[in-house]
């Protein structure tokens, strides 16, 4: 059993040091450079009063709902996720599942939002035509993805952050990392102002 879990934690942290993170043409960064441009990217927005958006299916909606809780509780910044269950089912059975996400972002996003693009494919439809709906309201868009890297979601993201994994929990795992690092930095950012 030991084994188990320090095999689990250490393919873990080796997908996550694996990560690769890219800007929409395709430049490489380093990631503690990347997650602290995102973090700069939401300090940004939400001095200019705008809010951050996450989505996600399945688990990475779970982890899209827990991530908008925190940047709001914890990081004092407007946050929400487009992951309630009513709204979900309604919109998926007038307009289609595909356009569950990018129905509700043409409703509430703004230019300058930020949207938290989670899929761990990268190929999930309505997660890319929710992007590309932000992308022509006028937001900024962090995207979060594994499997194949020539997945589609890589490519749409200000900033795209990609694990090399094929394993849902994992990348699943690692996408709540990110997000928690770029809180992170935003608070430590906040007590050096403060």
């Amino acid at each position: 059993m030991d084994n188990v879990v320090k095999n689990y934690i250490d393919n873990l942290y080796n997908n996550f040091i694996s990560t690769i993170a890219s800007d929409l043409k395709g430049k490489e960064f380093f990631l503690n450079k990347a997650l602290d441009n995102s973090a700069k990217m939401v300090i940004q927005a939400n001095a200019s009063g705008k809010k951050v958006m996450f989505i996600g299916n399945g688990g990475s909606s779970a982890v899209a709902s827990h991530k908008a809780l925190d940047f709001w509780f914890t990081g004092k910044i407007r946050g929400l996720s487009f992951s309630d269950y009513t709204n979900l089912t309604a919109i998926s059975n007038d307009f289609g599942y595909q356009n569950v996400f990018s129905n509700q972002i043409e409703r509430f996003a703004d230019k300058g939002d930020i949207l938290f693009a989670i899929s761990s494919s990268g190929n999930s439809e309505n997660i890319i035509l929710a992007v590309k709906k932000a992308r022509n309201i006028g937001c900024k868009v962090l995207t979060f993805s594994g499997f194949q890297n020539t997945n589609h979601l890589r490519k749409l993201g200000d900033l795209n952050f990609y694990t090399p994994s094929i394993h849902y929990n994992q990348i699943e795992s690692i996408d709540l990392l990110l997000c928690d690092c770029i809180l992170e930095i935003i608070l430590g950012y906040d007590k050096k102002n403060n």
